[in-house]
């Protein structure tokens, strides 16, 4: 299994919209083969701040679900809200 954890900043004025989105996100990952488990997380100093961790099968299932269509598209709408481009690290269970 792998952790995979991804770390975003987004503007105060712009944190419901997102975190609209970021739902959404989440719900369709949800629905990916591998994919066993995600929350998103909130900085409790720093209100822009957002952790997204997702747990899948295998490195593999990560990578189809990153490339895919959908979080493409996803990212098409999240993407213009960051402050900085998303860090992603990946880490093995």
């Amino acid at each position: 299994m792998i952790r995979v954890f991804i770390e975003r900043q987004v503007p105060a004025e712009l944190v419901e919209q997102y975190n609209t989105l970021a739902r959404e996100n989440l719900q369709t990952a949800m629905s990916t083969a591998g994919f066993i488990s995600g929350e998103v997380l909130h900085d409790i100093n720093d209100t822009e701040k957002r952790l997204i961790v997702a747990t899948y099968r295998t490195l593999n299932d990560w990578a189809r679900w990153y490339h895919s269509e959908e979080r493409r598209a996803m990212m098409d709408r999240i993407g213009p809200m960051l402050e900085q481009e998303e860090r992603i690290s990946i880490y093995e269970l």
